[in-house]
């Protein structure tokens, strides 16, 4: 029997070698093709296509991932996370080429684009309708669109379609996984406090179904949400009310019109202004731009590649003595310490805007967030790094992109100036306590524990059942914070008490919504923002830089090794492909449970909109 045992654990051992050599000599042969190869420089075609291909989904800022673990996966073709496109990037390559007489016209190619925050794609439909001021034109096409694809593409001179595609007009919806009978079979007790009868974060894990506040307060959001895609959309192009209205009469009729065919209800409802196959679209991107032999297409350049070609200019020539607005990013969930890019940190957060704070030059910040909150202390260490900035006699700016909602607007609050984009969803202004105890879960699988303690004080612990003084501290705790939540706002945005709780209460609204209430200053976008910024600082010549954290010498080089590596690695063809629906519903389970692991207020009192649209 030892023989057996010694003879499998050989080949488990030999096997695992194997793989081992095999990912390190892969990595190895990867990087040494990128240290010795030559790169041919990129070149604008004259007269060609700028092609705008995002794919993945807009973001303000990007995740920050393990190179390693990212050239692994890229290798592997194993990633599960969703792409994510700066916006900014975006953005800046269609202002370059609106001037740039290089570039002669703008193909949206935007079939792997996930659906991302309305006010993002509103940014970027504002950069394509300047675009077209220059007489160049825009051309869409895609063999099947999703809103919030066709949202950006409607705003295209010529609109095509594939003659076996459709346009999809479904609305906006929410759905909320509920955990209650799972956590019953799984006998773990949540512990739940909370303020405000629509702070509804909490009911997935007590509840089966939305609370009617909840689905009143997703109502109304929801619905102030899709008035304003449909007006933007309609606005774009004088589409037939049939497939607008939301009404299955209308639409089926308009479908029933068209025989059944999505492509031609598309056409008739000028939804679209001609159908096209592959083949017809590239031979007229083809006579309008010149033919690229070597690619055997059109000449075009993508616009990463348009941006690359952008040489930046070294630091130490950059000017050190002209005034700056600084930026500090706050995307994700708001956590305890300090996080890399993608969540906020409370310790990470307040130390970029101290780094601003303490730059010479800096006469102005710009919290640019988006984030659906989190823990209530790693807010509030936020918020009083911002006080300090303004005590410095630096104004601050909050502005409010797709979502900044419960912590995200504790962190906006004392601002002297919040500014939110009509669709920005903010507000959620309540808090809440959450534990899980599993003293019942380990009583059903014959684990027990006990406990000695010099004092009555005990500290809470997940294995045992909470005492009723222990209840009794957190709800206490919560109402405090609550309190102390509406004190904040009050204060900053000179509001009585009473006020503030009337709006608040766990509330959402949208950014719109949220200025008729007092809690918003002005609407608008990231580049008003950055004027309001001026225009409190009283200056006019300055830039706008971006405070990021730093990466540590041992990461930098790692990044630079595996990025310039990847290069050479061959392109997974998954993009923005309809994900199978099974996969895509485990997913989402672990997208929102995922949320419980960073749930780490020294507390255990948190302002988080849990019905927010997420900014990942």
């Amino acid at each position: 029997m030892r023989s057996i045992f010694s003879y499998l654990w050989k080949i488990i051992n030999g096997t695992r070698k194997v793989i081992l050599n095999l990912v390190f000599f892969l990595i190895l042969a990867v990087f040494l093709v990128s240290l010795f190869s030559g790169e041919d420089p990129i070149e604008v075609p004259e007269n060609g296509i700028l092609v705008l291909n995002p794919n993945g989904m807009l973001v303000e800022e990007k995740t920050w991932v393990d190179p390693f673990s990212q050239f692994l996966n890229e290798a592997m073709g194993s990633s599960d996370d969703i792409p994510e496109v700066l916006l900014s990037d975006v953005v800046d390559s269609i202002e370059k080429a609106k001037t740039d007489e290089r570039i002669g016209a703008l193909y949206l190619n935007l079939q792997n684009l996930y659906p991302s925050g309305l006010n993002k794609l509103q940014a970027v439909a504002e950069a394509l309708d300047d675009f077209r001021t220059s007489g160049k034109p825009i051309i869409s096409n895609a063999d099947y669109y999703d809103q919030h694809q066709y949202y950006l593409a409607a705003h295209a001179d010529q609109l095509y379609l594939n003659p076996m595609g459709g346009v999809v007009f479904e609305g906006l919806d929410y759905t909320q996984l509920y955990f209650k009978d799972l956590l019953d079979k799984l006998k773990v007790q949540p512990q739940v406090f909370k303020v405000g009868k629509f702070k509804a974060a909490v009911e997935p894990f007590i509840r089966n179904d939305m609370s009617d506040e909840a689905r009143e307060a997703n109502e109304f959001l929801y619905s102030a949400l899709w008035d304003s895609f449909r007006t933007d959309v309609t606005a774009a192009r004088n589409i037939n009310p049939l497939v607008t209205s939301g009404k299955v009469d209308d639409y089926m009729s308009a479908f029933n019109s068209a025989n059944g065919d999505m492509a031609k209800m598309a056409l008739e409802t000028n939804m679209v202004d001609a159908l096209r196959t592959r083949t017809e679209v590239r031979n007229e991107l083809i006579n309008l731009a010149g033919y690229d032999k070597e690619e055997d297409t059109f000449r075009h350049i993508t616009y990463d590649n348009y941006l690359a070609t952008e040489m930046e200019v070294p630091e130490s020539l950059q000017p050190t003595d002209r005034s700056q607005i600084a930026v500090v990013v706050a995307r994700g969930q708001i956590v305890n310490g300090s996080q890399k890019a993608g969540m906020i940190g409370g310790d990470s957060t307040a130390k970029l805007i101290r780094e601003a704070r303490n730059n010479k030059q800096t006469k102005a910040i710009v919290l640019r967030i988006d984030s659906p909150g989190g823990s209530a202390f790693a807010s509030e260490i936020i918020r009083q790094e911002i006080l300090q900035a303004k005590e410095a006699g630096i104004p601050v700016v909050a502005s409010m992109s797709t979502v900044a909602a419960s912590g995200g607007y504790w962190i906006a609050a004392d601002a002297d100036k919040i500014v939110a984009a009509p669709t920005t969803i903010t507000g959620s202004i309540g808090v809440f306590g959450l534990l899980m105890t599993l003293e019942d879960s380990l009583a059903a699988i014959g684990v027990h524990s006990d406990t000695v303690s010099t004092t009555e004080i005990q500290g809470l612990n997940p294995l045992e059942e909470m005492t009723d003084y222990q209840k009794k501290l957190v709800q206490s705790s919560v109402e405090a914070t609550y309190e102390d939540f509406l004190t904040i706002v009050s204060k900053a945005r000179n509001m009585s008490r009473d006020d503030v709780h009337e709006v608040a209460q766990g509330r959402i609204w949208t950014g719109k919504q949220a200025m008729e209430r007092g809690l918003v200053d002005q609407l608008g976008d990231f580049d008003d923002s950055v004027a309001a910024a001026a225009e409190l600082a009283a200056i006019d010549d300055y830039d706008v830089k971006i405070v990021q954290q730093e990466l540590s010498s041992k990461e930098q080089f790692f990044a630079n090794m595996f990025n310039s590596s990847s290069e050479y690695l061959p392109v997974p063809s998954v993009g923005g492909e309809a994900q199978h629906w099974l996969m895509g519903t485990l997913n989402k389970v672990k997208s929102e449970t995922a949320v419980l692991q960073n749930f780490n207020d020294p507390k255990n009192v948190y302002s988080y909109c849990a019905l927010c649209l997420q900014p990942r």
